[in-house]
């Protein structure tokens, strides 16, 4: 029996050597090929921008070395990865890897992953290799008929949240977006409206998730109304998006004393296209000086300058910034605390960065419920690293309407 045990634990060490073994491998293996896959992602990036070069015909676009390593977590062991990295010295875009994000540590849940999987275009028989490859063998559960039950389970989630009481809540700000996906929707309901809240507590969470047309009036209103029927009866103090939304209109009718915050990253992003690619920069830093300036006074300052600049040679792109003046710089009526939050719609931007904005659907099938699930669920599960606003102690002083003048509460 001895010589038995002894035989059974060499074995054991056999196994556990070769398993260690064959799991550096796979790691080493992995490593190659997230490497390679980065590299590949960064000569496409450089590729598009090669024509792109200055006076001297260099390229603003260039490679610029490595970010600092860090290790990501996988399901087969850590990973040590240098991602590389990329100079614009226009300053007119920034590279965001979509394959290994800013600050990711640790590979996405499944819980993650399946939601952005369904709204890139994968049809459910496609799971499991893709989780497979990137979570590891050792993940259990990857059938195609587990993962429909698992949708199944969260589309109940999904229609019971969207029926919860919400006669508790109030919400002190509001982010809205429409979100275009890689995935088929009804003919007549062509993209996702996403409402983003901000409690009394400075908590940020998911307040509405619906499909609709992003300009219309109609699906915007439908949105707001639902919000009041189910019990959000006090409006908040300031919505903030893009000024091409039927959301401000629908606003308008339903919470009439909600104000206006259009975004400054849609709004620079709007201007710029209406200008040649060799003065952007220029104006992209005209355009910060803008709303990164310390007083309203000093804001219309930087406006006034621009439009005096530019209102003779590029015309169309100053009326871009004049309709919109009134709803610019409402975020210097509020805490200056809050203004980093206020001036976009980063909430949902930075949400939905793993699953880039589509304006062209693919001939790939996706349901309607599905996608409203999936889009759901990735929020849901992004809404767990959300912190709070800074400066979340004087939202109570928002809420009782007091004043605050450049940011700063006003005496009494």
């Amino acid at each position: 029996m001895k010589k038995q045990s002894n035989f059974t634990r060499t074995e054991q060490m056999i196994q556990e050597n070769f398993d260690n073994a064959l799991e550096k491998v796979l790691r080493e293996g992995a490593k190659k090929l997230l490497v390679s896959a980065l590299e590949h992602e960064i000569e496409e990036y450089l590729a598009a921008y090669k024509h792109s070069k200055d006076n001297n015909g260099h390229q603003y676009v260039v490679r610029n070395g490595y970010c600092p390593e860090r290790e990501i977590v996988t399901g087969i062991g850590p990973l040590s990865i240098k991602k590389p990295r990329v100079h614009d010295r226009s300053g007119q875009c920034q590279f965001t890897s979509t394959i290994l994000p800013k600050y990711l540590r640790r590979m996405p849940s499944i819980d993650n992953l399946i939601p952005v999987l369904y709204l890139k275009g994968i049809s459910t028989g496609d799971f499991r290799p893709a989780l497979r490859a990137i979570l590891g063998d050792n993940v259990t559960g990857l059938s195609a008929t587990n993962i429909v039950r698992l949708k199944q389970v969260w589309e109940s989630d999904y229609k019971n949240w969207n029926k919860r009481d919400l006669s508790n809540k109030h919400y002190v700000y509001f982010w809205v977006d429409g979100i275009y996906f890689n995935v088929r929707l009804d003919e007549h309901r062509q993209c996702i409206l996403v409402i983003i809240g901000a409690t009394s507590d400075g908590k940020k969470e998911l307040v509405a998730v619906s499909d609709g047309y992003r300009e219309s009036k109609q699906s915007w209103r439908e949105v707001l109304l639902d919000l009041q029927y189910r019990g959000l009866k006090t409006p908040p103090e300031l919505a903030v998006g893009d000024g091409a939304l039927g959301f401000w209109s629908a606003l308008n009718e339903v919470f009439s004393t909600t104000r206006h915050q259009r975004c400054w990253v849609h709004k620079t992003a709007n201007i710029l296209d209406k200008m040649p690619k060799s003065i952007q920069a220029k104006a992209k830093s005209m355009i910060h000086e803008m709303y990164q300036a310390e007083t309203r006074k000093d804001a219309f300052k930087s406006y006034d300058e621009f439009l005096k600049v530019y209102k003779a040679k590029y015309p169309k792109a100053c009326e871009c910034l004049i309709k919109d003046k009134d709803v610019l710089f409402t975020f210097y009526d509020f805490p200056a605390q809050h203004w980093v939050h206020l001036r976009s719609t980063n909430p949902i931007e930075s949400t939905f960065a793993t699953v880039r904005l589509r304006t062209k659907r693919t001939k790939g099938c996706g349901s309607r419920i599905a996608t409203l699930t999936m889009v759901f669920k990735l929020v849901q599960e992004a809404e767990k690293s959300w912190a709070r606003l800074r400066g979340y102690k004087l939202i109570p002083l928002v809420m009782q309407g007091k004043q605050f003048v450049d940011g700063i509460l006003k005496a009494a």
